[in-house]
């Protein structure tokens, strides 16, 4: 007797909306969208032929950088970054640490954690480039502006990370030093942040990197810093300028990095 073949099916995963009519109706609508989103977007053809013109332009500068002609300007606006990136990340770390903590939901009361949480979200909801253009318009133009920027931004990201990293400890450490009837700082000082300490100081050399990246881009609208520099070598069409600005950011931030890494090391 002969045996009966049975015909292989290949298994493929589930679609992820059963009903066929309404999933080739989603594919349908999403492409309608997608095509009447690229028609509204008016493209000025001639601008963009001139535009790759002067990206060439720019692109041929990094090839001739010339630090000579505006160098007392850079070296005015390097300053003015390394200032404002090591004051407001010393600023922002400051306030962070316990905003961040009165954020864990594991260590303080609901009151204290919904506020602390209020606060981050207000940080974290405005980018730094509209909070420089408010504080310039308050404070005036300079690098004032770019340090209450920065320090604001900074509240935001450090606090929320670490907020998230202390609910995420072992809890048996804790509960041992609650136990034995230790205040609420001794609970905090010896059962959280011994176990966070690495994760923070991480997350500190990384926002200290950033901060010096954002020095460049709030200073464009006035906050001090490089951004100032560079932007009127790109308003002067100066490219061999804005390209050792450039080269000047791209070399401090791979430094930054390397000495964090040196740092991290021995605390990991």
């Amino acid at each position: 007797m002969s045996a009966v073949s049975v015909p292989a099916h290949r298994w493929r995963p589930p679609p992820l909306v059963a009903n066929p009519w309404l999933r080739y109706a989603l594919i349908g609508g999403a492409a309608l969208y997608l095509a009447l989103a690229l028609g509204s977007v008016e493209v000025n053809w001639a601008r963009l032929s001139d535009g790759w013109a002067r990206g060439l332009r720019f692109i041929s500068g990094f090839l001739e950088p010339n630090f000579s002609r505006r160098w007392d300007d850079i070296i005015q606006g390097m300053i003015e970054s390394l200032t404002m990136t090591v004051t407001s990340t010393v600023v922002g770390i400051a306030i962070s640490v316990p905003i961040g903590i009165g954020a864990a939901r594991n260590v303080v009361p609901r009151g204290v954690y919904f506020a602390c949480r209020a606060i981050i979200a207000v940080s974290r909801s405005l980018q730094e480039i509209i909070v420089a253009i408010l504080l310039v318009a308050m404070v005036g133009f300079g690098p004032f502006a770019g340090f209450l920027t920065l320090s604001f931004a900074t509240i935001g990201f450090l606090s929320k990370l670490l907020a998230e990293d202390i609910e995420d400890i072992d809890p048996a450490p804790v509960e041992a030093i609650r136990a034995t009837g230790a205040p609420w700082p001794s609970l905090i000082a010896f059962g959280v942040l011994p176990q966070v300490a690495p994760r923070l100081l991480g997350l500190s050399l990384y926002r200290l990197d950033i901060n010096f990246r954002e020095s460049a881009v709030v200073g464009i609208v006035g906050a001090g810093g490089i951004g100032a520099t560079l932007n009127t070598a790109i308003d002067r069409y100066e490219f061999d300028s804005a390209a050792a600005i450039l080269i000047l950011i791209i070399a401090i931030v791979m430094a930054s990095e390397y000495v964090s890494g040196l740092v991290r090391g021995p605390v990991k």
